[in-house]
């Protein structure tokens, strides 16, 4: 059973969480349900939370805890709310631009390609990362593992749908970022969506994983996770950090968001530097 919640934009919750309840909420939730928030970063994360009272019309801590501990059909909304899903296809198409060039000339000397997006919200990116290796020819020969720790996001990724609306930007991301065909050849448009050819999707494993708990399922030649640790503290990020390192096979890829950097973890002395401006790095031998 999954709660359903009609969001009115007109309430405005008059309940403000202090730093103290929200931590009492991360406890709550992770003996509860087993998702540790505790390492989020908290400004950011009491944001989501508050926005989740908001759109439930939560007057007080008190209802909040209570909705957490005994109504287990109002977690999967909490977490749906609180998971942020921003993205684009061709987000920043200079970092697929030099994906093209510098990374996938690489990664075409392997038999087998594995990739993980973790984080991957409803697929925009990953769906980006299919028609990239569709362009050089290595599609075929590659397995994407597209994870995030919304099994809703993970749903909607799986069934290929993005917005008709965003497609002229999408459509101009795709051309900055060196796209190679007609851009509209990739999707068929379905009323207010288009759906992603089927070719396209075939070789994508789709799955929820947490980073915060879940450890290495395979070795792969590339992980791409950008704008993801924006959200976590120091400790949380230079954990997955660690986390990215292990998964790496020997000269592997690992490519980050924008605003993100290796500069202060523990295995920034592991990675060469393949691109300053793009966050993409390699792991050493």
């Amino acid at each position: 059973m999954v709660i359903t919640v009609k969001i009115n934009c007109d309430f405005v919750s008059q309940l403000k969480l202090t730093i103290e309840e929200v931590s009492e909420i991360v406890a709550v939730i992770q003996q509860q349900y087993g998702y540790d928030f505790s390492n989020y970063a908290m400004a950011s994360f009491t944001r989501r939370v508050q926005r989740v009272c908001d759109i439930a019309k939560l007057d007080s801590f008190f209802e909040l805890k209570h909705q957490l501990i005994n109504n287990p059909s109002f977690f999967p909304f909490f977490l749906e709310t609180i998971t942020v899903k921003v993205t684009e296809m061709f987000r920043d198409p200079l970092f697929y631009k030099e994906l093209r060039e510098k990374v996938l000339p690489v990664l075409a000397s392997y038999p087998i390609i594995k990739i993980w997006h973790p984080g991957c919200a409803t697929g925009e990116e990953v769906f980006s990362m299919c028609i990239v290796l569709h362009e050089a020819g290595l599609l075929s020969r590659s397995i994407i593992y597209a994870t995030d720790i919304n099994a809703g996001s993970i749903e909607k990724a799986k069934q290929g749908f993005v917005p008709l609306k965003a497609m002229k930007d999408y459509t101009a991301n795709y051309l900055q970022s060196g796209g190679l065909q007609d851009f509209s050849s990739y999707y068929t448009a379905r009323y207010d969506n288009v759906l992603i050819n089927k070719d396209l999707r075939k070789n994508i494993v789709f799955s929820t994983h947490n980073l915060v708990t879940d450890g290495v399922f395979n070795e792969f030649q590339l992980i791409c996770c950008r704008n993801v640790m924006i959200y976590f503290n120091r400790e949380l990020q230079n954990k997955v950090y660690q986390l990215f390192y292990r998964s790496l096979s020997s000269l592997g890829f690992l490519a980050i968001g924008a605003r993100e950097s290796l500069l202060f973890s523990t295995i920034k002395p592991e990675f060469d530097v393949v691109s300053i401006p793009q966050k993409i790095y390699r792991r050493k031998t």
